[in-house]
């Protein structure tokens, strides 16, 4: 008999039959490493952050270089085109003179919002954690 508990935790796979069975860790781990392939880095997850909020704004590389801040030309360019490849941002060249790319976060790329809703309020707390320690000195 499987547990409500079982059911809701990540621990919970389906296998071909239907059946719900427990997740072994070495599957859990590649699970982990593939998401930290796709996502891992210093930028990607900002990147990902930026286009989000601003799905309703046409984003075009110097404006993303810019408003993110410390990313070079190289690394903005290599990060998008990773995720590009992951099917997480959109690339759309325009018909102007110069010729004008915009990027734009995929429906698919939606689905790492909830992962960086929770680091944005875990970074919000662990700060203010770390300041109320400070300050006790």
């Amino acid at each position: 008999m499987v547990t409500g508990y079982l059911r809701e935790t990540s621990m919970a796979k389906i296998n071909d039959n239907g059946i719900l069975r427990e997740a072994n860790c070495s599957e859990e781990l590649m699970a982990m490493r593939d998401s930290l392939d796709v996502l891992g880095g210093k930028w990607k997850l900002m990147i990902l952050r930026f286009l989000t909020n601003r799905t309703h704004q046409t984003i075009h590389f110097k404006k993303m270089q810019r408003e993110i801040g410390g990313i070079s030309a190289k690394m903005l360019s290599k990060e998008l085109k990773e995720l590009e490849t992951n099917l997480l941002v959109s690339r759309t060249e325009q018909d102007t003179k110069p010729a004008t790319v915009a990027y734009a976060i995929t429906e698919y790329g939606k689905s790492v919002l909830p992962v960086t809703e929770t680091l944005v309020n875990w970074g919000l707390s662990h700060r203010e954690k770390i300041i109320e320690s400070i300050n006790k000195f």
